[in-house]
């Protein structure tokens, strides 16, 4: 082996280093997740995350003495973005944008570029994966670009460092980081060591230079990114871009946002001409419900800020086996059998003999325990074959005695609920005392889940 370098392993989960192979991480606990890579031991602990690409050694700052402005942020014109992002791009932001092949990474950034070109930013492209040539054809079924847009073909992040420092954009966008590397590291591109390096180099330009530098991530087969989880905890913002590539809609999740909240959503539906924004998705999620066929119930969930009504479906057969099959789709597998075990027990519905399909329409994904209680009443309306009114809202949280439990954010949900048309809503009755008089939705308040059985 050549002097300087020495060989380590890597956990790929989460980046922990280790002389030797190990079974078991000792940081994440993931098993058989360790390879092999050379390093050289000069650059090792080179780069850090707020070095200055200036040389200069930083100087301590009065808190008091900073002075920031909120108005800083660019705007990016494309209204579920900005509002992902908390308002806009932070200048020096970094932003790590992950998702599934061909889910619309690229298009949207490409997008977003060309929204900021044309309000006269100056915005460098860097691709490791395509020629200047398909980025061309793409481009051009989005739209017009102008002289602002810069592309590069690099991978080289030297190359890419110096081309920086010349155009000096105020936006770069790297299309991915698994495909940069640092010739100061020996392992390939896409290793643990390649990312964790080159995502310092780009940290240290982006904060350095005050440039917003968005960075596209492959992901795994469980949908997390690719790489060491040392790379989410660098960057400013993470970003997943969720949905399937047979349904036309997408929705863009904050994860992780130093600028504004998590778990804001956006919603946009793909069209030839690219990402088109849904700026009522309650709206588009409930098109085309059934509206008299038992098994269906509206639900309200709150994603960051936004109030989102969906329609959760649910059919309740006799099985023909011995073991009954229980399906989930869109929401939490674990959680559907723990409802139907309440349901059992509390409220006496024998479906222990039954065959339960439970599904999210419109191909969202929902975690929140506000949506429990329309998942329990779409499952009894299946149950007795019996419809639940198509005008009512419902929402609540469900605990193991069958009790119906107070949301966060009920007043916004009910008065997303009356902008719709909605005229009752089913809640938790903690919730309707500090909202009675203030609509008029009728408000049902439910302290149990036979009280709320009752009201369908």
């Amino acid at each position: 082996m050549a002097k300087g370098k020495k060989t380590l392993f890597f956990c790929q989960n989460c980046g922990y280093e280790s002389p030797k192979w190990l079974g078991q991480c000792p940081g994440c606990r993931e098993w058989n997740s360790f390879v092999e890579e050379t390093v050289s031991a000069t650059a090792k602990g080179k780069t850090t995350a707020s070095g200055s690409t200036t040389g200069k050694k930083n100087e301590p700052v009065i808190l008091a003495d900073i002075s920031i402005q909120e108005n800083d942020r660019i705007k990016t014109e494309i209204e579920e973005l900005d509002r992902v992002l908390g308002g806009g791009i932070v200048p020096g932001s970094m932003v790590l944008v992950g998702g599934d092949p061909g889910i619309g990474k690229s298009t949207l950034l490409l997008q977003v570029c060309r929204q900021l070109t044309g309000k006269g930013h100056k915005v460098l492209y860097v691709s490791g994966e395509e020629s200047l040539g398909q980025i061309k054809l793409r481009a051009k079924r989005i739209g017009e670009f102008n002289e602002n847009l810069l592309l590069l073909c690099e991978t080289n992040l030297e190359n890419i460092r110096s081309v920086i420092e010349k155009v000096k954009p105020e936006m770069v966008v790297i299309d991915s980081i698994q495909t940069m590397y640092n010739e100061e590291v020996s392992s390939a591109p896409g290793s643990v060591s390649q990312v964790r390096e080159s995502t310092g180099v780009l940290m240290q330009i982006a904060k350095g230079m005050g440039i917003s530098v968005f960075i596209v991530g492959h992901v795994t087969k469980d949908g997390s990114v690719a790489g060491p989880r040392v790379l989410e905890h660098m960057v400013d913002t993470v970003l997943y871009f969720e949905g399937d590539r047979q349904v036309i809609y997408r929705i863009l999740r904050g994860v992780k946002n130093r600028f504004g909240s998590t778990n804001e959503i956006g919603v946009f539906e793909m069209r030839e001409k690219g990402l088109m924004e849904v700026k009522n998705p309650s709206q588009v999620m409930l098109n085309g419900r059934p509206t008299d066929a038992s098994g269906t119930a509206v639900v309200c969930s709150v994603e960051g800020t936004r109030p989102i009504l969906i329609e959760i479906q649910a059919l309740v057969t006799r099985t023909n086996f011995g073991l009954p099959r229980r399906t989930s789709v869109g929401i939490d597998y674990n959680r559907v059998n723990l409802l139907m075990a309440v349901l059992e027990k509390r409220a006496g519905l024998h479906l222990g003999d039954c065959d339960a399909y439970v599904n999210l329409a419109g191909g969202m994904k929902l975690g929140e325990p506000a949506i429990d209680l329309g998942v329990v009443l779409a499952i009894v309306s299946s149950y007795k074959n019996q419809v639940i009114d198509e005008r009512i809202l419902i929402f609540g949280e469900v605990g193991l005695s069958g009790e119906v439990r107070g949301v966060s954010m009920a007043e916004s949900r009910v008065r997303e609920a009356e902008k719709l048309g909605f005229t009752s809503c089913i809640m938790p009755k903690a919730n309707v005392e500090s909202l009675q008089g203030k609509y008029e939705i009728k408000l049902i308040g439910v302290a149990n889940i036979k009280e709320a059985m009752n009201c369908i």
